[in-house]
């Protein structure tokens, strides 16, 4: 067994009993799951992933396993981003509390089956293709420009989303949410398909589009597929822990956005002028300092946004 066979049948075996003890112990139907719930389920993910960086380093060095840290907090800064839009879409088909764990598990393992066919085929592309990087860089520069300026104009609606239209348009949808299921019999015995099926349908497709730009980005970190693979999963799966320990102060994080929004121009420029970096500087070197740009445009664009809402609450006390 090569190094790379044994570090994807480790992550595999992780992923797997996680999973069961989750799918076992902690998503039992119509349970709610509560703050401290929710922070130690968080911790317990984030810890996992520290784990396998651990254990990335003795296994493939420090170079892949920087690497994969770097992957790991930037598809973890995103997830964040997503948890905006989860928010507005339970809200708007006004899904119950406790039909959120169950909906959001099967829409996050979806989600983990399109990041892996994403993920082999931006592989395969970037292998046969080398000038594909060059497509992704302008990508993400440009997502990130678009990100940065984005305003409120910009909100997003569920019930206007091509997605949803397109559901609507081909699907019998019911305005009920079958107190649990996914498909229910309407009066006449047909299939009716619940909101939660739309909601799920919703979070699935939505994460794809999240994911248009994490993967090109941490295709810029890094070239490996262990690498690629890993950061994602371990950052999608940690994301509904983090969902309902985030969902009472995500507002708070206002400025997140264009924190996010300069790490992917950061990749973006990078990943084009690659040729003349590599003349530069060596890959380690640039494998540290990516991941310090990451750490400090995230933590510095959440700590900004705490500050500047504290400001703006303290003004509107004073006022």
């Amino acid at each position: 067994m090569t190094t790379d066979q044994l570090v994807y049948a480790v992550f595999g075996s992780v992923i797997l009993i996680a999973l069961v003890l989750d799918l076992g112990f902690l998503s039992k139907k119509n349970t709610t799951i509560t703050i401290r719930q929710a922070l130690q389920q968080t911790f317990i993910w984030v810890m996992l992933a520290l784990g396998f960086f651990v254990f990335m380093w003795v296994e493939e060095g420090q170079k892949l396993a920087f690497e994969y840290l770097s992957g790991y907090l930037m598809e973890w800064s995103l997830s964040i981003d997503n948890i905006f839009v989860f928010i507005l879409i339970f809200n708007a088909f006004k899904v119950k509390e406790k039909h959120i764990p169950r909906v959001l598990l099967i829409g996050i393992l979806a989600a983990i089956l399109f990041r892996v066919v994403f993920i082999t085929v931006g592989v395969a592309l970037v292998a046969k293709f080398a000038w594909v990087l060059y497509i992704f860089g302008v990508f993400l520069v440009y997502t990130g420009y678009k990100m940065f300026i984005a305003g409120e104009e910009d909100h997003f609606d569920p019930h206007e989303s091509k997605i949803y239209v397109f559901l609507k348009k081909f699907l019998p949808i019911g305005n009920t949410d079958g107190d649990g299921k996914f498909v229910i019999r309407d009066h006449n015995n047909k299939p009716l398909y619940t909101s939660l099926f739309v909601v799920v349908v919703l979070l699935a497709a939505i994460d794809i589009v999240f994911a248009l730009d994490s993967i090109p980005a941490v295709m810029g970190i890094s070239r490996s597929s262990l690498v690629i693979y890993t950061s994602n999963i371990f950052a999608i799966l940690g994301l509904r822990s983090l969902f309902f320990l985030l969902r009472g102060a995500v507002n708070q994080f206002e400025h997140l956005q264009q924190g996010i929004a300069i790490v992917l121009v950061f990749i973006g420029v990078k990943m084009l002028g690659e040729h003349y970096i590599n003349m530069w500087v060596d890959k380690n070197t640039q494998v540290l300092i990516s991941l310090m740009v990451i750490i400090f445009c995230i933590t510095g664009s959440i700590l900004y946004s705490i500050f500047t809402s504290k400001k703006k609450l303290a003004n509107r006390n004073s006022a």
